[in-house]
């Protein structure tokens, strides 16, 4: 008697792609990921693909505003972790003496920026900042999938 598996789905080839360190470089991650992401299989009106599209928009626009080097592109990177269950999404750029802080804090109602790291914390399931070797630094969200697959 044979028995049969049901064969785990295997995960897409993750998304890599740089964007020039510009506004519209950063408009066009946020637009590639999010088509991306329905080349995967994720609805493009669902709820994760809207908190995924805010979150690379942020990081996105934070790498092009704080990050920026002359020069020196941006990088993200998206890949569906199956066994995990995770969606992950990094965004690095070439400035690392600056980092993110560890947990941002509300602006007033008054304040013209600052409300992206907030939107980031409260859009991703975890997020953090590492270092990336030689230099720069790179933000990472993850966000559950378990439900999605």
């Amino acid at each position: 008697m044979t028995t049969t598996q049901t064969p785990r789905p295997s995960a897409p080839t993750p998304f890599v792609q740089r964007f020039s360190s510009t506004l519209l470089g950063a408009r066009l991650a946020r637009l590639l990921v999010v088509h991306e992401l329905g080349t995967w299989g994720f609805g493009s009106g669902s709820p994760l693909v809207r908190r995924v599209e805010t979150v690379v928009g942020e990081l996105a626009a934070n790498a092009v505003t704080h990050g920026k080097v002359p020069g020196r592109d941006f990088e993200v990177r998206a890949e569906l972790r199956v066994t995990e269950g995770v969606l992950r999404v990094d965004v690095a750029d070439a400035r690392g003496e600056c980092g993110p802080p560890r947990r941002p804090a509300p602006r007033g109602p008054l304040a013209e920026g600052g409300y992206g790291l907030v939107l980031v914390d409260a859009c991703a399931d975890r997020w953090e900042f590492v270092d990336r070797g030689p230099v720069g630094k790179t933000v990472r969200a993850e966000f559950a999938v378990d439900g999605v697959l």
